[in-house]
């Protein structure tokens, strides 16, 4: 998913829009060397090998779980899986539009 997410933070690039991630890799060189592999210029947090306190907490079972949250803090879309790509930039076209009223 990484292209993908590459090119919303680029297409979002100064819209109400913020992406994180909260990555379960089995330690936390293996979180860096995959960003800067990859090239992730978005913040990401390290919760531990297969899940700790973050993936506890939003009762995360698979990955990748994708939720996208509003100007208010409101959760409006939550998906477990490789989320369908148009479905998913729909839906964060809604909410940024929504922000930016």
């Amino acid at each position: 998913m990484y292209s993908h997410e590459r090119s919303l933070v680029q297409r979002y690039q100064g819209r109400p829009f913020v992406l994180l991630g909260v990555n379960t890799d089995r330690d936390v060189e293996t979180l860096k060397r995959v960003q800067e592999e990859q090239h992730l210029t978005w913040r990401s947090w390290f919760d531990g090998p297969g899940g700790g306190p973050i993936t506890e907490e939003w009762k995360v079972v698979g990955m990748p779980s994708i939720f996208l949250i509003d100007a208010k803090g409101m959760v409006r879309y939550a998906h477990e899986g490789e989320p369908d790509a148009e479905e998913l930039d729909g839906e964060i076209e809604t909410l940024v539009k929504e922000a930016e009223k």
